[in-house]
């Protein structure tokens, strides 16, 4: 059929502005009805036409039924029906047109960037990215234009300088956590190499390695004003070690260096030792929470048999066990110097306590402190302490917290103190006492005016032993330090030593948390309170389960007596409500005007 028949078809001449919604494009397009003249058309239209052309081929009498069924089915008139299947097909093709042209220019540009990245080739897009001068990476924080970049450069350059400033200006400075790492940590080492005026520095957790520390070489050689190093937090590692000793066998000023939490092994250990046998300013070296061995810690004994300036040595936290003990034992029998030694938590058992004691003993200095807690020592281990305790001369303070030495290794201990008076202050928590071991303890405190301070939390001793406890401490000892918390003493506990802060004179400090006192324990002890005490100035009463009733009975107590002591009230995690709240606000208030500007601290 040829486009003049189009004619019998009864289309108009002219062009009728009618408008359509595309199904496919959601658009209004506008479609022309042709004419005789249609060969004129432009050649993009032409398709249109052909699909048209196509869909009216066939018989005459196909094409009559096909125009019946489809007025009837969109219900127009005959007059209407060629212009009605001219728009549909035109909407039709049109819609479906652009969308296979917008398909084909995609394809097209997806395939040159296959191609161009294939070859090596930047694309267009990252060609623009890169003209536009920007540099990536996959470092947080590093894909910033230059001038971001210059910026935050300037930034940290200028706090640097204020870090410098305060090397050159004053003589403590914490400079710990500002994660400067390596690079800051060569700026700021040319300040110390010039410095007259900071003795105690912190670079703890700054993220600086081994290499970093390289920035101290020529620079702590030179420098006698600096008395304390802290480097605590940095993973220096082995290799850290050995360099800082190396450097550190030729500086004269440092007297404390701290490798707490630095990732030292047997190695670091073995050249800490090497530096020890040179270096004769050092007097305090803390190597706790590290990953030293029996073999470091064999090392450092043997340093010890040379050095003849150190006086503490820390290495709590870290894998002795039974024979780091005795290696480290034979090191201190043959030194002078040594006066602290801290072993908390190396798991030397009782044979590591015996072999320790034993060097103790031998030790021809005069040790001051010993910290053995957390080692899993039993009753056995607790016989060669207490043979420790009965001949030194020199102990003051000895911590043997979370052992197990239940009440035959208190029982011991005991016996030894009656003998001894110079310890004054001892720590038994958490070694499973029961009111039995702590009688024994108890009836000490009636003959012993030395002990001052007095740790015995997380034993179950119950209502008897604070019972047996409180009868000794109301007319006898010079305790001012007694810490009782998760002890199980319950509200009868809390009685007996309520009746006895009435007649103590000298317990300054007092621990009670979690022991179930509840509201009727504090009020027991605000009974105490109303009279007058002059020695309490810290009481804690933390998780105890206490509500208002007791709060407010504290509060009383607490404005009732004009000569009371106390400076702190812990009463945190506990159930008080508001109510509670402010009234013990009130009484703290009210002692801050009444009594010339008292202040107490009181902790919800």
């Amino acid at each position: 059929m040829s486009v003049q028949s189009l004619h019998s078809v009864s289309l108009p001449l002219k062009p009728q502005g009618r408008t359509h919604k595309s199904p496919f494009l959601g658009q209004k397009l506008r479609f022309f009805r042709f004419s005789s003249s249609s060969h004129s058309l432009r050649s993009g239209s032409k398709w249109l036409s052909r699909g048209v052309l196509a869909n009216y081929s066939g018989s005459p009498s196909r094409r009559t039924r096909e125009s019946k069924v489809y007025r009837s089915s969109q219900g127009v008139s005959r007059n209407s029906q060629p212009s009605s299947n001219i728009d549909q097909y035109v909407s039709l093709f049109g819609g479906a047109g652009l969308i296979l042209a917008v398909t084909f220019v995609v394809w097209k540009v997806a395939e040159k960037l296959l191609v161009s990245s294939k070859s090596g080739k930047p694309s267009n897009i990252e060609n623009k990215a890169s003209s536009s001068g920007l540099r990536w990476s996959f470092g947080p924080g590093s894909n910033l234009s230059p001038g971001v970049s210059s910026r935050v450069e300037r930034q940290s350059r200028a706090k640097l300088n204020e870090f410098a400033k305060e090397l050159r200006m004053f003589s403590s400075v914490d400079m710990s956590g500002r994660n400067f790492g390596d690079e800051g940590l060569f700026f700021l080492a040319e300040s110390l190499g010039f410095n007259q005026n900071a003795e105690e520095v912190d670079f703890s957790a700054n993220g600086i390695t081994a290499d970093g520390l390289k920035a101290f070489d020529g620079v702590l050689q030179n420098n006698v004003v600096l008395k304390t190093l802290n480097l605590s937090g940095n993973d220096i590692g082995d290799e850290g070690a050995k360099c800082l000793s190396g450097i550190m066998m030729e500086n004269s000023g440092i007297q404390k260096l701290q490798l707490n939490s630095a990732d030292l092994g047997d190695e670091g250990a073995k050249a800490i030792a090497e530096m020890l046998k040179k270096n004769s300013s050092l007097r305090v070296l803390e190597l706790n929470n590290n990953k030293i061995d029996y073999s470091g810690f064999s090392s450092l004994a043997g340093a010890l048999l040379e050095n003849k300036a150190i006086r503490s040595i820390h290495l709590n936290g870290n894998y002795g066990g039974a024979l780091g003990a005795a290696a480290l034992a034979k090191g201190i029998e043959g030194n002078k110097s040594l006066r602290e030694l801290h072993l908390h938590g190396n798991t030397i058992g009782d044979e590591g306590a015996r072999a320790l004691m034993s060097g103790l003993l031998l030790h021809k200095g005069k040790v001051t402190t010993v910290d053995i807690g957390n080692n899993s020592i039993g009753a056995k281990g607790a016989f060669h302490v207490a043979e420790f305790i009965k001949k030194t001369r020199s102990l003051i303070w000895l911590n043997l917290y979370m052992n197990d030495i239940g009440d035959e290794g208190a029982e011991r201990i005991a016996d030894a103190l009656k003998q001894n008076r110079t310890i004054t202050t001892i720590d038994l928590g958490g070694n499973n006492i029961h009111e039995k071991g702590l009688s024994g303890i108890s009836q000490v405190l009636k003959d012993n005016s030395v002990i001052t301070t007095l740790e015995l939390s997380y034993n179950p001793i119950g209502p008897d032993g604070a019972k047996e406890l409180s009868e000794v401490l109301k007319f006898h000892g010079k305790v001012e330090a007694l810490r009782l918390g998760w002890c199980k003493i319950g509200v009868k506990g809390a009685e007996y030593i309520a009746e006895a802060l009435k007649y103590n004179t000298t317990i300054s400090t007092l621990d009670l948390r979690a022991n179930g006192l509840g509201d009727d324990g504090a009020v027991c002890l605000a009974r105490s309170l109303k009279i007058v005490n002059e020695a309490l100035t810290s009481l804690d009463l933390g998780f105890n389960e206490i509500r208002d009733r007791g709060a407010f009975a504290l509060a009383q107590a607490l404005k009732a007596n004009e000569d009371l002591a106390v400076t702190s009230l812990n009463l945190s995690s506990n159930f008080l409500t508001k109510y509670g709240q402010v009234a013990l606000t009130e009484a703290r208030d009210h002692i801050f005007e009444m009594y010339d500007g008292k202040e107490v601290d009181i902790f919800f």
